[in-house]
Order: C-alpha cells, then sequence, then structure tokens
C-alpha cells in the first residue's frame, strides 16, 4: 500500500512545490479541490517532496478533508519551518509521527480537524529538550481533544496564545500555569468543570476567554493576575448568582474586584460590615459633591450612558424578516440579524473605524472568517423580505464590493488569478484581502447568498457583500448579518459583541456626550470637515431627556413555510449590566 502511494505521488503533479523549489520561495501555500485527489493519492498525507524544501519558512495546507497526517520527514526536512498552518482538515485522531522537534517553529495552528488526543509520540513533540522551543502561538481549536497533553508546558516554553475552544476537554492541566510568557487562554466550549487556582501562576496573562463550559466557581486568585484585562465566563452556572449575572455584564474590571474582596462567598476581601460602612460614606461623599456643586459631573455621566433600545416585532409594522431556504443547509445554515437604527458615521474618520473594527472583528472573534463572517448593509437600500439561500457559481450574480456585476465562478475566479499575482509580486504564498477566504468554499457545490424581494444579491458570505447596499457616511440606519457554518450560537456571541462591545460607538466607545450632540445634519462636505468619534444621532424624542438611544430592532428568521427559527435579539441576547449601557426592552 506504502509503496503504491509513493508511486501514485510521483504520478501526481504539484506545480505549487515546483514553484518554490525553482524559485527558491519561503512559503508554500496547498489549498483547492484538486488538492484532495492528489492527497488522496498520495495515502491521505503531504508528499515527501514538500519536505524536501530547506529554505521553507511558512507551510499552509488547509480545507482538505483526505489529508489525515501530515507524513514523515517533516521535523528533519523543514528545519526552518517558522510557521505552519494545517486548518481544516481530517487530522487525527493522534499525529503519527509527532511533529517535532522543529527548533524554529512559532506558529502552530491545527484549528479544524478531528484530533482526539495527543499523547508521547504522536502528538507535538518531546518535552526534554523542547520540541518547540520558540513556539509563540498554538492554535488547537474545533478539533475533539479530551484532554491536553500534560507535557505541553514542557514542549513550547515560550508559548504565548494558547486556543483550545471547541474541543472535549474537561480540565486544564496544571503544568499549563506555570507558562512565564502565556497571555492568551482560550478555551471557551468545553466541558471544563474547574479553574485551577494555580491560574495565578501566568504572570502574563492579559486575556481569558472560557465561556460555555461547566463552571460552579471562578476561584479568587484569578484577581492576583496581574496583566488581565479581558475575562469571559458567560455560559457557566456559577453558584455565586450575582457573580453570574456580572460575568454576563459587567466590565472585567468590576468582576476581578469582586473576586479579589471575596466574590463566590468565601469571604476572602472585606467584610460584609464594612463593606455596608464604606457604601454609607460614598452614599455621604456624593451628597456632599452634590450640595456643593461637584456632583454635576456626576449627573452628566448619567446622562452620557450609552442607551440601546430594542423594539420588539410587535411593535415594529415595517420589521425585515429573513427567510432561510433549504438549500443552504449543506453549505452554511445559521444565521442571525439585526437592524441598528440611530447611526452617525458622518464625523471625521468614523466611517473608516468603523469598518476597520469589522475587519478586526473578522481576523479575532469570527478566526479569520472560519468560524463565521459579518455584513453589514445600508437598510434604506434593502428591500424585504430577504431570502438567505443557495445558488450554484454559475448562477449566482453579484455585484461585489468596487468591481461590476459578475457571476460568482468567475469572481471566484478572478480573486484566484489576482491572488497569484500578488504571489509574484510580492514573492511570497501568502496573499491578503479576499483572496484569504477562496479556501473556504473548496468543494463546494454551491455557495451561499443573501437576496432582497428584487431578487438581488446583497451578500455572498464569506467573500463579499454588494456594492449596492454598500453603507456610505450618509448611512443612519445599519442592516447587520452573521452567519456561519459552525453553529448559531456563534453568530449569536458575535453579533453581541459587535453590538456591545467592539463596535465604536455601538458599545463601550459609543457613549453619547453632550459635547458631539449635533443640532442639524451635516452635509457630506461638513461632514469630511470634522474630525472626532462617531456618535448618535439626536431625536426629539431623546432632546427632551437628554440622551439619545440607539434602536436595535428585532429580525425574524423563518423557514419558508414561515416557522420561526430564530428572533434576534430575544431575551437572552445583549445581556449585559454595564454601568456606560443601559438596554431599555
Amino acid at each position: 500500500m506504502a509503496a503504491a502511494a509513493v508511486v501514485a505521488e510521483a504520478s501526481e503533479p504539484w506545480p505549487e512545490v515546483d514553484l518554490v523549489e525553482r524559485e527558491q520561495r519561503r512559503e508554500l501555500l496547498l489549498t483547492g479541490p484538486a488538492l484532495e485527489e492528489r492527497v488522496r493519492a498520495a495515502g491521505g498525507r503531504l508528499p515527501p517532496r514538500v519536505f524536501s524544501l530547506p529554505l521553507l519558512h511558512s507551510l499552509e495546507v488547509c480545507g482538505c478533508a483526505s489529508l489525515r497526517e501530515p507524513g514523515p520527514g517533516l521535523a528533519r526536512g523543514l528545519p526552518r519551518l517558522r510557521s505552519l498552518v494545517l486548518r481544516g482538515n481530517a487530522l487525527g485522531p493522534a499525529l503519527s509521527p509527532e511533529l517535532g522537534p522543529l527548533p524554529a517553529l512559532r506558529v502552530l495552528d491545527l484549528s479544524g480537524n478531528a484530533l482526539e488526543e495527543l499523547p508521547p509520540g504522536r502528538g507535538l513533540g518531546p518535552a526534554e529538550p523542547p520540541a518547540l522551543p520558540q513556539l509563540q502561538s498554538l492554535n488547537l481549536s474545533a478539533n475533539r481533544l479530551r484532554a491536553l497533553p500534560a507535557e505541553l508546558a514542557r514542549c513550547a516554553p515560550r508559548l504565548q496564545t494558547l486556543n483550545v475552544a471547541r474541543n472535549c476537554l474537561r480540565a486544564l492541566p496544571a503544568e499549563l500555569f506555570a507558562l512565564p510568557l502565556l497571555s492568551e487562554l482560550a478555551a471557551a466550549d468545553n466541558e471544563l468543570q474547574e479553574l485551577s487556582p494555580a491560574v495565578a501562576g501566568l504572570p502574563a496573562l492579559k486575556t481569558l476567554d472560557l465561556a460555555n463550559n461547566q463552571l460552579s466557581e471562578i476561584p479568587g486568585e484569578l484577581a492576583d493576575c496581574p496583566k488581565l484585562k479581558e475575562i469571559n465566563f458567560k455560559g457557566n452556572k456559577l453558584k455565586d448568582k450575582r457573580l453570574e449575572k456580572m460575568v454576563n455584564g459587567c466590565q472585567p474590571k468590576s468582576i476581578l474586584e469582586y473576586l479579589r474582596v471575596g466574590g463566590r462567598g468565601k469571604g476572602r476581601g472585606k467584610t460584609d460590615g464594612s463593606e455596608k460602612e464604606e457604601s454609607r460614606k460614598k452614599k455621604r461623599e456624593r451628597k456632599q459633591k452634590k450640595d456643593s456643586g461637584e456632583g454635576e459631573e456626576e449627573e452628566v455621566e448619567e446622562v452620557n450612558k450609552l442607551l440601546i433600545r430594542i423594539l420588539h416585532v410587535s411593535e415594529n409594522p415595517t420589521s425585515v424578516t429573513v427567510k432561510v431556504n433549504p438549500l443552504v443547509k449543506d453549505v452554511r445554515p445559521y444565521i442571525v440579524c439585526a437592524v441598528v437604527k440611530g447611526m452617525n458615521l458622518r464625523p471625521g474618520n468614523a466611517l473608516k473605524r468603523f469598518l476597520s473594527m469589522q475587519t478586526k472583528l473578522h481576523e479575532d472573534i469570527c478566526e479569520k472568517r472560519t468560524a463565521a463572517t459579518i455584513a453589514t448593509h445600508d437598510l434604506k437600500l434593502i428591500k424585504g423580505p430577504l431570502v438567505y439561500g443557495a445558488q450554484s457559481p454559475q448562477e449566482l450574480k453579484i455585484v461585489p464590493l468596487g468591481r461590476k456585476e459578475i457571476k460568482a465562478k468567475d469572481l471566484v475566479r478572478q480573486l484566484q488569478l489576482e491572488a497569484e499575482e500578488q504571489r509574484k509580486q510580492k514573492k511570497r504564498q501568502n496573499v491578503s484581502g479576499l483572496h484569504r477566504y477562496l479556501h473556504l468554499l473548496d468543494g463546494k457545490e454551491n455557495y451561499p447568498c443573501l437576496v432582497d424581494a428584487d431578487n438581488v444579491v446583497i451578500s455572498f458570505p464569506p467573500i463579499t457583500n454588494s456594492e449596492k447596499t454598500k453603507i456610505k457616511t450618509t448611512t443612519s440606519d445599519l442592516f447587520l448579518e452573521v452567519t456561519s457554518a459552525t453553529s448559531l450560537q456563534i453568530c449569536k456571541d458575535i453579533m453581541d459583541t459587535l453590538i456591545l462591545v467592539r463596535s465604536p460607538k455601538m458599545a463601550e466607545l459609543n457613549k453619547f456626550t453632550l459635547e458631539n450632540k449635533e443640532e442639524q445634519p451635516l452635509s457630506n462636505t461638513e461632514a469630511d470637515g470634522v474630525s472626532g468619534p462617531f456618535n448618535l444621532k439626536s431625536n426629539q424624542s431623546a432632546e427632551k431627556d437628554g440622551s439619545c438611544p440607539l434602536i436595535v430592532e428585532q429580525v425574524r428568521v423563518v423557514d419558508m413555510e414561515g416557522s420561526l427559527k430564530v428572533l434576534y435579539p430575544s431575551k437572552t441576547d445583549l445581556d449585559i449590566t454595564a454601568s456606560h449601557i443601559t438596554i431599555i426592552r
């Protein structure tokens, strides 16, 4: 069988490898439908030729359901490899042979595979000496791992970022909390039952995501992490109901302070009596300030809270409805939508910042669009009801952002040619822009699309939106869309993040200020000359009490018969109790 695979590999053309050899390139990218057949012919592994490129710095193989193992010779043949991305393949249940040692490797991405375990001899490599001494980023998300190897910290002692989200982990090894440089730990959507107090041994930890696990307590020692800034414990059933409410809405600083002074009812900090006395003292101080006129600033802060009002479908006769065609089930089945009214994108570089935020979300929480894709549209340019379905690449037509109308098949081909040209010009295997997401369509007979009542395709996820519904500085009402091939909950979480957390002036950075409140709309010319953050548009009802709510309208997603599939935002969405945001339901 092995001999047959070698013969098959020798007869299969590998033009990408030929190009890297001929031009002595440092990067190799293998993807696309043709890769499936070649890897299958090679016995479910990469050809030995790939491991005879000693100058290679970056190797990326994505979206190949035939790739079950990298193949022997990787560590020996690629001593200078710095980045290894084997995302969205079929590696598993373990790695045979083990990957390391790879002395120069800094980035390792094994996400979206079928890994169940990484035992010694069939894992990342030996612990003594360290197999991955320079590794900084390790992504093992979206696998089937039941446990992490205890020797991971010794195998990769300089690890800074670890993503093990969406696995089947029930515990994190104690040795993990001895990594001195670990700054980001993502372990959401697992089965973790406990967070060890040893987490305090991570002096560099800045971000911790343990959402949607089975935690019942959060150790107070977490507050001892000196650099911790971002935490996420949503979706855990905590015994301390006050703490459970806080993790679903309050700022990390407030949660850590609660833990620091004895959260979980453990009495680690101040006594109840001293807390009450301090509370009375603060009330007296606030009253003294108010009596002396010093409390005006606090009143202004109260006015300056961001108000988000949810407009229910029952209150809105013109609410948007999205119908889901069953054809999209096998392509990209999940979609969540919302309408946001009251935005002002005119001042300064507000629109540019808004779009940059969306790009950052695609890189981070959307995991480079592999987990989900965000699309934003000008609501006034959309005619409902909308239909979310799938069409063949030959039939689907769209006017992509910045381009003329084109069939999806031709657009994808055009982008592939642009990507190849980009590689030639930069002499690099990696590409930028939309070209990075083409592999997400590999092997798809139909492409997902969102179509309006005039049969105009307004969105082609995960690639592009339509130029016809493009948002501009004059846009005030947005139609937001999040799609995913993974899960509905991911769509909801990302929509929450878009509205509440990351989106400038739709969340933390979108505090309504009296100084920026507009009395009259600006013309386009005037808007271009205004600098500063973008704010909420004022309206007559809001002016009466000095506040201006951002309106978030519910959007119903139904099947073709009209039966409800998703309603966003529902009672459990946008669940936040942050001091600077008030939700009016």
